[in-house]
């Protein structure tokens, strides 16, 4: 085994200090000589006798002061490795490689292990691993479960240098013990009963007070369905639900208007809720006194460790997005944190117009207060971007307005579309303008149009976002945790087929003297016709109507039906998605769209066969993969009894009931497959799923 010698020159010039006063008596003697000598030859006898006596003291002395001091070590030494090996706190030496090397009498106690046990330290803690090890930090606190126990352990890293090494030339006996130290190094890990701690502070966090609000999503619609005489029965059936439901949870229910409730429960009953997977969703549904249409309700829970006023706040902020994300479900705000639970039904559609006469009076006077409009979708823009940005440019000009719709890559399926906004057709040169344009075109008095979008991340430009503030959304897409803030307009309505239809809705009641060419009717109606598949999916009266509205401006479904033709190249590679398709638990069609570099746009290919896939008997939900600059793009469709956005949603993604998508970034098409289908497995085994 290798000895660190130590230096004993701090101990040795100690003991010859005396001697080295011989040298400044000498020194101070010479100048003697010249005032006085017999003075000079009295201090130098002086000088000679003290360096005799003094030497032959450092002689006498130094080897048993040196003895004591090395015995004093030793004993020290002993006691240090004795009270080591005694103290009380579990304490264990760890090799970089997670091996046991040495442990104290309370670490062998706890684990229930010999001393001599020198295995791994994950044999013992599974979530004390080797690479957790091997990180550089110098300390870190890790949580671990043993025995009913739970407790901390402080892991941090033992360098041992040449000039870490004890007075007496040796390691510390407990380090030669055990093993010559490799590479200099050890870990130790000290283990900490924080049990009774940690049910203190589960004890206090069960005990606080959580804020909750429950609405009922189709109160007017769902009394609309039944004869007059039994509302009030209706009505009293919900209440009742509700306040049963929560009173078993001990907790205090007020309704504050006729279709709202404001809850208080203790924090311990929300995993009780949690595991019910909060079945009063589906207790009201139950509810049946003639009504034709099923009460549904949405819940926003608020936790915060600040105060009442911030539970509240969460809570309705919560609220506020499962509305936004068409009802019937349960949105859970912890801070940063957001939970969704249910949303499994189809969006109730509005009859009323209401909304959007509202919306289209604030977007006209806003517009009268700025001097220039900026629109944009999201990016590798679709058919519904499009369009929607195309009728919000014609309410501007219609204000008087300058205006600009930020483009930048056109896809092979828009191209045509755009080509109908050119110069020579009477349209400025700079109606489209790109991203880098834009950014040194944007000032304080203008106003930014979001269009088919809610998420600032997917607009075809974020730093316009951020420079913006003036910011106006109009999206059909449910709201995720992540939505564009401080909106000054924001309107958002999941149960619309597209944003076209929103907007054709809004120009209705924009303007008096709106009038639509027949090239920007025929664009918002493409919209409408792609985010439907030709009228097939959600679609409701509404769409109809707005539908009926550009074809009375022009619109014509054969000049569409032309533009939005396919390539060869696009209608083989969409081919070649279905064709390949591969069927996973009897319900879910699982495909990988080609990467031709032939396709100008795969990403819409992949879409297309996607809905294709739904045409195949047996198929209840649809997922086609496409590799585009480097990304994974997946687009999921269903009919009706598969709520795909709750699947895209624990992959990243969104969307629509029955239209979703996401994308995955460092995922390879083969490993992305495999993410759906586990992901599929994970909520097929929690009952989120039923094929």
């Amino acid at each position: 085994m290798k000895t660190i010698k130590t230096s004993k020159k701090p101990l040795k010039n100690y003991m010859c200090w005396p001697l080295m006063l011989t040298v400044l008596v000498v020194l101070l003697n010479i100048p003697l000589y010249y005032f006085d000598k017999r003075a000079g030859i009295c201090v130098s006898v002086f000088a000679a006798v003290y360096f005799v006596v003094t030497l032959a003291l450092y002689l006498v002395y130094s080897s048993l002061v040196r003895k004591e001091v090395i015995d004093f070590a030793t004993q020290y030494g002993t006691v240090q490795k004795k009270l080591l090996n005694e103290f009380e706190i579990p304490y264990a030496l760890l090799e970089n490689n997670s091996k046991i090397l040495w442990m104290n009498e309370a670490f062998a106690e706890v684990t229930e292990k010999e001393k001599n046990y020198h295995k791994s330290i994950t044999s013992i803690f599974p979530a004390i691993t080797r690479e957790l090890l091997e990180k550089e930090e110098k300390e870190r606190d890790i949580r671990i479960e043993w025995k009913d126990r739970i407790y901390r352990a402080s892991v941090s890293r033992l360098y041992f240098h040449e000039e870490d090494a004890t007075e007496d030339g040796e390691r510390e006996e407990i380090v030669d013990d055990v093993i010559e130290v490799k590479n200099q190094s050890l870990t130790s890990l000290y283990l900490f009963d924080e049990t009774e701690l940690q049910r203190h502070i589960q004890e206090n966090r069960e005990q606080q007070l959580v804020s909750a609000l429950v609405y009922i999503d189709n109160y007017e619609e769902a009394l609309e369905s039944i004869e007059e005489v039994k509302r009030s029965l209706l009505v009293a059936l919900v209440d009742r639900k509700v306040s049963k439901y929560f009173a078993e949870r001990d907790s205090i229910i007020k309704k504050i208007e006729k279709d709202k409730y404001f809850v208080v429960f203790k924090h311990k009953y929300l995993d009780d809720l949690i595991k019910d997977k909060f079945s009063i969703l589906e207790n009201v549904k139950t509810i049946k006194v003639g009504n034709e249409m099923a009460v549904t309700l949405s819940m926003g829970i608020g936790i915060s460790n600040a105060n009442y006023n911030q539970k509240h706040e969460f809570s309705r902020m919560a609220i506020d997005l499962a509305l936004g994300r068409g009802g019937d479900q349960v949105v859970v705000k912890e801070g940063e944190k957001i939970s969704y639970f249910g949303g499994k039904s189809r969006q109730v559609e509005k009859m009323t117009r209401v909304k959007a006469r509202v919306k289209a009076h604030a977007l006209r006077e806003l517009f009268a207060s700025r001097e220039q409009v900026f629109i944009m979708g999201h990016s590798i823009s679709d058919m519904d971007a499009f369009g929607a940005s195309i009728g919000i440019y014609c309410a501007a000009q219609v204000m008087g307005k300058k205006a600009h719709i930020v483009l930048n890559d056109v896809t092979s399926s828009l191209r045509p579309m755009k080509e109908c906004f050119t110069e020579e057709k009477g349209y400025p040169e700079d109606m489209f303008i790109r991203s880098e344009k834009a950014i040194e075109m944007v000032k304080d008095s203008s106003v930014l149009v979001v269009v088919d979008t809610n998420r600032p991340n997917y607009t075809e430009c974020p730093e316009i976002l951020r420079q913006s503030k003036n910011i106006v959304v109009f999206d059909h897409h449910r709201q995720g945790s992540e939505v564009i803030e401080n909106a000054v307009l924001s309107y958002i309505e999941a149960y619309a087929s597209s944003t076209c239809e929103m907007v054709a809705e809004v120009l209705q009641y924009f303007n008096e003297n709106i009038h639509l060419r027949p090239n920007e009717a025929d664009s918002i109606y493409a919209g409408i016709l792609i985010d439907t598949n030709n009228f097939m999916t959600k679609t409701g009266v509404r769409t109809f109507e707005a539908a009926a509205y550009l074809r009375r401006c022009g619109a014509e479904v054969t000049r569409v039906r032309k533009l939005l033709r396919d390539d060869m190249a696009a209608y083989k590679a969409r081919a070649e998605a279905v064709r390949h398709a591969e069927v996973y638990k009897g319900a879910f069609a699982i495909s990988i769209c080609p990467a031709d570099p032939r396709v100008e746009s795969p990403t819409i290919a992949g879409a297309q066969a996607a809905n294709e896939l739904l045409n195949i008997v047996g198929i209840k939900a649809s997922f086609v993969l496409t590799e585009y600059n480097e990304k994974i793009y997946i687009s999921s469709r269903s009919i009706d009894e598969i709520n795909v956005q709750l699947i895209m949603e624990r992959m990243g993604g969104g969307g629509h009931l029955n239209v979703a998508g996401a994308q995955l970034v460092d995922y390879t098409v083969y490993e992305a497959k495999r993410k759906i289908e586990e992901t599929l497995d994970q909520m097929l085994e929690e009952g989120d799923l039923e094929v």
